[in-house]
């Protein structure tokens, strides 16, 4: 089963993907997290990513293409994956439409208030161990600044700030939005009301799926 999570920066679509990924056996595929690492790496393609991420702004079609194609060769994604964060644009969507042996089952639109969205944002924390999310009013650390999994230090990433994501409510809006009305006319769009707790929005997600 291939699924595609859209929705808005803040909108749970990393939260939602990983809930979901061990009851289906399926990978997670999340391009943020393949950029990222792409930035950590420190070659020139990292650093050009470095600098686009900061600003807010999207990274090319071909390099997010080329990262999913390379990841799809992986033995775990045979049968299916969740895509986190892909397409953005009209031209991934059609890019992914000619990947051999790829047929897409359902389109989860997580739908949310943009003034949500900043609040998600800004408050989210990351755990440089393990990677696990808290957030500063949501979901809490027991001691502030620490992992309650690994004990690690908890960081906010340097997009998550107001403007960036301002600008990347923006851009979403531009671009990745006309995804909707694309997935709809094909039949695959299943929209999901992204409000309350994570747990509850897995169940309507799960409702929809059938599973």
């Amino acid at each position: 089963m291939y699924l595609i999570f859209l929705g808005a920066p803040g909108a749970g679509k990393g939260t939602q993907a990983k809930a979901l990924c061990q009851d289906l056996g399926v990978p997670h595929i999340s391009t943020g997290d393949m950029l990222r690492a792409a930035q950590a790496n420190g070659s020139k393609l990292g650093r050009e990513i470095n600098e686009i991420m900061k600003s807010g702004s999207l990274v090319s079609d071909t390099i997010v293409l080329d990262l999913i194609k390379e990841r799809l060769k992986g033995n775990d994604a045979a049968n299916g994956a969740i895509f986190d964060g892909f397409p953005r644009t009209l031209a991934q969507a059609e890019g992914l439409s000619h990947f051999p042996n790829l047929s897409l089952s359902h389109v989860i639109s997580l739908d949310v208030q943009e003034d949500r969205s900043v609040k998600q944002l800004t408050g989210r924390r990351t755990c440089k161990g393990c990677g696990a999310m808290f957030h500063v009013e949501f979901r809490p650390s027991v001691t502030d600044g620490i992992c309650d999994a690994c004990g690690s230090e908890l960081y906010q990433r340097e997009d998550d700030n107001d403007s960036s994501i301002r600008n990347r409510l923006a851009v979403y809006h531009n671009n990745t939005a006309p995804l909707i009305c694309y997935y709809s006319e094909k039949g695959l769009l299943r929209e999901v009301c992204a409000s309350g707790t994570p747990a509850e929005v897995t169940v309507r997600i799960k409702m929809v799926l059938g599973v």
